[in-house]
């Protein structure tokens, strides 16, 4: 997906970095809105909806953990944290709360114009839908189309971050084989060096049951094999 003037709600304390940032994201063709504070993100999202949002962890009066709360009360915008914070608790609870992805600073422009680009797509992936069925996975009322990196619940797109997205083909490639979770975590680990580890792995299979099952804590496509690992069950298909 093209940037196409795509808002970017960009929120960050440090006045060098957020115009930096904010130079940056105009030059690639977005338009961003900066804020440096909590009550300002938030009174920018009742004004005017965003795309994205680029949030910052620490902010002089609260947290990139307030904007996103009401982010995802509002809707689907997709949000990346911006935090110079790798530390497990951090990461994890972004996640948690419903985070799309996030970079740990120092980072390089490129690489985060890199992870919009990515999340963005994802979204317009979701949104655009896709009719027929034509080279669908089924799992009972799941359907997974490889080809146009979607899925569907019930006839309804579901969006999954990349990562969700690569752990899920990830158990479908292996369908009815066991994964460990070490095999799992390999799978997804970023190639840009993210943090991702056994926590979080955690997060994102509770993340993906959420979306994709009809009851999170009875799974019956992503089934729990204990003391081994993970497996997806083919007799649904």
């Amino acid at each position: 997906m093209e940037p196409n003037g795509q808002r970017i709600l960009l929120v960050e304390d440090d006045g060098a970095i957020g115009l930096g940032l904010e130079y940056s994201l105009s030059q690639d063709g977005y338009t961003p809105v900066l804020c440096s504070t909590v009550r300002d993100a938030l009174a920018a999202l009742e004004r005017e909806p965003f795309d994205l949002a680029l949030l910052d962890l620490t902010l002089p009066d609260g947290s990139g953990y307030d904007i996103c709360r009401q982010i995802k009360r509002q809707g689907d915008t997709p949000v990346i944290f911006l935090t110079a914070r790798d530390d497990e608790v951090n990461v994890v609870m972004g996640l948690d709360m419903g985070a799309d992805d996030y970079i740990v600073k120092p980072f390089r422009i490129r690489e985060l114009l890199s992870r919009i680009r990515t999340v963005l797509r994802r979204v317009g992936k979701a949104a655009g839908g896709s009719g027929g069925n034509g080279g669908a996975i089924e799992y009972g009322n799941v359907q997974i189309f490889p080809s146009q990196g979607r899925v569907a619940k019930n006839g309804q797109d579901v969006f999954l971050t990349a990562l969700e997205y690569r752990l899920l083909m990830t158990l479908v490639n292996n369908e009815g084989r066991v994964l460990s979770r070490s095999q799992l975590l390999e799978s997804i680990w970023d190639v840009s060096g993210d943090f991702v580890n056994d926590n979080t792995l955690t997060v994102y299979i509770k993340r993906l049951r959420e979306k994709i099952e009809d009851d999170p804590q009875d799974p019956r496509i992503i089934k729990t094999i204990r003391g081994m690992g993970y497996r997806i069950d083919g007799n649904l298909r």
